[in-house]
């Protein structure tokens, strides 16, 4: 199953033309917007139902259900908000980059037509500080955007205001989460709420609030244009449709960034766009199909692995943002776990017992697991304290956490006690 180039959405994603709004209207964005929002609210929201699209920055959650969510009245006094999550600080994920640096108008045409749906008149886009050339381009777009009359009091000739502010964050993989992402924006430590009350219902200063990721938003034109059956009929099945943008890196013969169909099986997504493993699909070790935070797949899972939400849940793992990253047999895979443990015990926000202390007791045991400097029963252990981090903390992090570790533990469990034994022989000779 791999994606019609009739049906591609992001046709500059490697940059062939030009990112500014002359060549992002000869792509046809921007086109007839103001008749897409005349269809009004509800008709917007409805077609974002129908499409099937699900929450593209990790969670997989169905975007239209949540813009319902979304009061129907506007309080003059509470205004709603759009945020454009394009924090993208996960390990291995580089897929909105692409989109803010060559195909910005989407997602600011997206804004537009989302922020109208939910009844809100200003969109915040937070994007990671270290994106300074796709922060530059984005800016860029929105300037013109603003020149050519698509942003301010009668946004795309719609009658309709609408703004949008870009903001940078500062590093913090924590603020990718939506609630700390809210915090850090209203000038807060960037620590993650307690829900509820959610954001739709109190969320960027108190006011009815909706985050999405950018690629998330940057389809919904193209969903509205062509109609929403069209890009559910795109993938396996109503909950695993439409496009998705990957990104593929590690061991392979061209790391790169492409739209697929959803659905399309993970030896085949890497195989025609990143060329094969590096030294045949026989020399794959493992891969880690969703950003750093999802279980790793051994070789023999690969081979059959499905890349949707389903899919990949399947086989024990999770579709997360679609960032692969692909291990040869040179790779030492208790090293390289380790140092994702390290990543998340660096960047737990430590509000929560479990991952602010969990975190920790997971890297020094993984550190001295390196070596092979432990003892058998200790791979039970690391295994209990993940499920004691797992699910207790307020976001996500936890789970984040814990779940390379299980991984691990779960399909390379052998190498471990090989390398605690090997450690303990050379001890005793």
């Amino acid at each position: 199953m791999m994606l019609s180039e009739t049906d591609r959405i992001f046709t500059n994603l490697l940059g062939p033309g030009g990112a500014d709004l002359a060549s992002s209207r000869a792509r046809g964005d921007w086109d007839g917007t103001a008749a897409l929002i005349a269809r009004g609210r509800e008709a917007i929201i409805e077609e974002v139902k129908a499409s099937g699209l699900r929450g593209r920055g990790g969670a997989g959650f169905p975007t239209g259900m949540k813009w319902g969510f979304m009061p129907k009245i506007v309080d003059p006094a509470r205004p709603h908000y759009l945020i454009v999550n394009a924090d993208e600080s996960e390990p291995g994920t580089c897929k909105d980059r692409e989109i803010l640096r060559h195909e910005p108008h989407k997602l600011i045409e997206g804004a537009v037509l989302a922020g109208f749906a939910m009844g809100a008149q200003r969109a915040f886009i937070y994007i990671r500080g270290e994106y300074q050339a796709e922060g530059a381009a984005l800016e860029a777009a929105i300037h013109e955007a603003y020149a050519a009359g698509l942003l301010g009091p009668d946004a795309a000739g719609s009658g309709a205001a609408f703004d949008i502010t870009v903001h940078y964050g500062a590093g913090a993989y924590i603020c990718g989460e939506e609630t700390a992402l809210m915090n850090s924006l209203e000038g807060q430590k960037g620590q993650p709420r307690n829900k509820p009350p959610f954001p739709a219902g109190a969320g960027l200063y108190g006011c009815p609030t909706t985050i999405n990721n950018v690629e998330s938003i940057a389809v919904v034109p193209t969903i509205l244009r062509r109609g929403g059956a069209w890009f559910a009929g795109i993938g396996r099945n109503e909950k695993n449709c439409g496009t998705k943008v990957f990104c593929i890196s590690g061991h392979v013969e061209r790391p790169c960034v492409v739209e697929e169909a959803m659905g399309v099986p993970m030896k085949d997504l890497i195989e025609r766009h990143a060329g094969g493993v590096r030294g045949g699909w026989d020399n794959l070790l493992a891969v880690i199909p969703g950003g750093s935070s999802t279980p790793l797949l051994p070789a023999k899972i690969c081979h059959t692995a499905i890349m949707d939400f389903d899919g990949l849940k399947e086989a024990g793992s999770s579709l997360g943002t679609g960032a692969l990253i692909v291990m040869d047999k040179t790779t030492d895979i208790i090293a390289a776990i380790a140092r994702l443990s390290q990543f998340y015990m660096h960047e737990s926000c430590g509000q929560c017992t479990p991952c602010r202390e969990g975190t920790g007791w997971l890297w020094r045991i993984l550190r001295r697991m390196v070596d092979g400097n432990a003892q058998l029963d200790e791979i039970d252990l690391l295994w209990d304290l993940t499920k004691r981090i797992e699910g207790k903390t307020i976001c996500a992090l936890g789970d984040a956490a814990a779940w390379p570790v299980q991984g691990l533990i779960r399909h390379f469990r052998g190498e471990i006690e090989h390398r605690i034994l090997d450690y303990l022989k050379r001890g005793a000779a």
